[in-house]
């Protein structure tokens, strides 16, 4: 078996599409909320990512074929006063789960962060999503928090329409 992890060009037709079906795989799945992308998000994806200097995504291969996903931005830590990389996606498709591909795909995100200086790395996780929670706790993650007395931070959101 031989596995491959690869920056995104979003240009590349090919890989274009391999971003977009993993992320459809993704969505459809109850832990990226169980609906497909829409046909204008799969049209646009890839367009729409390339006009964004702080996108990054890394897709893993698995004998040549597209197992996994990851989708991330670069921000800014005013704390630190250094940039900071946001994994904001990260998926494997169920039929190559359990190789270790999220973690295949955690350290040429961490080689990536670690070449543009980075302070950092951070990503949401479900409650719920005991899996991807072990794995990321095993890779060094953990909950944010300033002040053990005010608790771990908090991700919210506020829709827009």
């Amino acid at each position: 078996m031989t596995i491959e992890c690869r920056v995104v060009d979003f240009t590349d037709p090919q890989q274009a599409d391999a971003l977009v079906n993993l992320l459809d795989d993704y969505a459809t799945d109850p832990m990226g909320g169980g609906q497909a992308l829409s046909a204008e998000t799969r049209q646009n994806l890839a367009s729409a990512l390339a006009k964004r200097h702080e996108a990054l995504s890394v897709i893993v291969y698995v004998d040549g074929e597209p197992a996994g996903l990851a989708n991330c931005f670069e921000t800014f830590s005013t704390f630190k006063c250094r940039p900071l990389l946001n994994i904001h996606d990260l998926a494997v498709s169920r039929r190559f789960r359990g190789q270790g591909l999220a973690k295949v795909l955690l350290n040429k995100i961490e080689s990536i962060a670690r070449e543009r200086n980075c302070c950092k790395l951070t990503l949401e996780v479900l409650e719920g999503n005991k899996v991807a929670q072990n794995a990321y706790l095993k890779f060094g993650f953990d909950g944010y928090q300033l002040d053990p007395e005010l608790g771990q931070a908090l991700f919210w959101e506020k829709p827009l329409k």
